[in-house]
């Protein structure tokens, strides 16, 4: 009898632990977030519409991050650097397409690299209100952005409305839809199991 009790304990937290993690949210970093918000607010004081995240902006700026994460911090980096001198992707077009998006959907989106020691808050701000990348965030073209962030990068892509920025996948890719219908799958497979498990045992 313990034995049955135990292994129904065993097998109602190994349950219970799938079931937490399936339903806990995919939160963004921190510094993402307050960066949102801090870009949003800089952009109501201009009289300019808050921006909508974007997913697959997003997911082109964490790629982006990681390839810029080694590069150090210098004084001609990120938003130091002189407009046109920025360092070109040579692997740009496969970044574009881990995120299934293509040159045509994004040719009138902005990239926006900066780099902050420890990623500090209140400097990671100033990077993009107080240098070039202001005039930017002040235009009303710009309704979207993604961000993403590794070590002392973090990047900003702005999308627009329109076919030529919006950052929408390219072809009939669903894969990005199915996730979410997979995982709400396994989550109900998972609670069936136990629930048949524990009844059975």
């Amino acid at each position: 009898m313990a034995t049955m009790a135990s292994s129904s304990l065993v097998i109602l937290l190994f349950v219970s632990f799938h079931t937490m993690i399936l339903l806990t949210p995919q939160v963004q970093a921190d510094e993402e977030d307050d960066l949102l918000r801090g870009i949003n607010n800089y952009r109501v004081s201009l009289n300019r519409s808050s921006l909508i995240e974007n997913k697959n902006a997003e997911c082109f700026a964490e790629q982006l991050a990681e390839q810029f994460k080694k590069q150090p911090c210098t004084n001609t980096t990120g938003s130091n650097a002189i407009l046109g001198t920025e360092p070109q992707l040579s692997n740009y077009p496969d970044l574009l397409k881990k995120c299934h998006l293509n040159l045509t959907n994004t040719r009138d989106g902005v990239i926006m690299p900066a780099c902050v020691p420890n990623l500090d808050q209140g400097l990671v701000l100033t990077n993009f209100t107080e240098t070039h990348y202001n005039a930017n965030l002040n235009d009303t073209k710009y309704t979207g952005v993604g961000i993403g962030s590794e070590n002392d990068w973090i990047v900003v892509v702005l999308s627009t409305n329109t076919a030529d920025g919006s950052f929408v996948p390219a072809g009939p890719d669903n894969s990005a839809a199915l996730v979410p219908k997979l995982k709400l799958i396994y989550l109900l497979f998972s609670l069936c199991l136990g629930f048949v498990l524990v009844c059975f045992n």
